[in-house]
């Protein structure tokens, strides 16, 4: 069952609280800890901490903290407890494959009262909290969506079985699989929107766009077919089909189509020339320089 806070409006002020309720009849493994989402286009994220428990972060996210929160930079996973040096050399192995650093960072409340810390959105879009006890205990992310998350929860790999999903599959050969029962807040670009699609359902979507989807939806691609949309319809040669049943979560703004825009944009003379018939010549005549 998807819990509805994933899909529920936003408010006005862009401040969403949550915390993780313990389940029933069962021992919670990951801490429970509680969130608020400050902001709407920048936001950022704030953990509350009783004493003793942990969140976990990719370097370089964290925006501020109270002075009774402990850092420290772990090797490997730190979600395995006990494990041996070489099963972390292989755990960080295996985020080098994922584009991340070989390090994540742990923020520990060493005080006898609660203690927050904030971590920010990288670039504009939203953050989203997965309760992964509401979401079968797994999730399958773009690589770069882990934000943060209780400790507890597993930040691994989940390989593309299919050599041409890995090649053209816009998310490349290897996502990240987010897993156990605590809470997790990912990163996407622009609006997110949520989907349940029902057995057989399809859902054509550029490749880009796919920030996670449940362990039971099949992702695959498709050739986009016909020369002129091949060629001119400015979407790629691929494009991505996902098949239910189970929930996905799409972003309106890709950071590779950010990244585009803006390095079109960086070169001498780009983007001046906007809204002009006459393009490049338009500056010459007109005087732009």
């Amino acid at each position: 069952m998807v819990d509805a806070a994933l899909v529920e409006a936003v408010p006005v002020d862009g401040r969403r609280e949550g915390r993780g309720a313990p389940q029933s009849g069962t021992r919670r493994r990951a801490d429970e800890i509680d969130y608020e989402i400050f902001g709407t286009e920048m936001q950022y994220c704030e953990i509350t901490l009783d004493p003793g428990e942990m969140v976990i972060a990719e370097a370089g996210g964290m925006m501020y903290m109270t002075a009774g929160i402990k850092m420290e930079t772990v090797f490997g996973d730190p979600s395995q407890q006990g494990q041996g040096f070489w099963n972390k050399l292989a755990s960080s192995g295996k985020r080098m494959l994922t584009g991340e650093s070989l390090f994540l960072t742990t923020f520990t409340n060493i005080a006898p009262s609660r203690e927050k810390v904030a971590f920010a959105s990288p670039y504009p879009g939203k953050i989203l909290p997965f309760h992964l006890d509401q979401l079968g205990g797994e999730v399958i992310c773009q690589k770069d969506a882990f934000l943060c998350g209780a400790r507890g929860v597993a930040v691994q790999i989940a390989f593309q079985k299919k050599i041409g999903t890995a090649l053209f599959g816009g998310e490349g050969f290897i996502m990240q699989r987010l897993t156990g029962d605590g809470i997790v807040l990912i990163h996407a670009g622009g609006t997110l929107m949520h989907r349940l699609l029902k057995p057989g359902e399809t859902l054509r979507l550029d490749t880009g766009c796919l920030v996670a989807l449940s362990p039971s939806v099949h992702y695959d691609i498709q050739f986009v077919g016909g020369v002129k949309n091949a060629l001119f319809g400015g979407e790629g040669l691929f494009m991505a089909t996902v098949t239910g049943p189970g929930a996905i979560w799409l972003q309106s703004l890709p950071f590779s189509r950010l990244a585009g825009r803006v390095l079109a944009n960086a070169r001498p003379g780009g983007g001046k020339d906007e809204g002009s018939l006459l393009g490049g010549l338009g500056s010459l005549f007109m005087g732009d320089s």
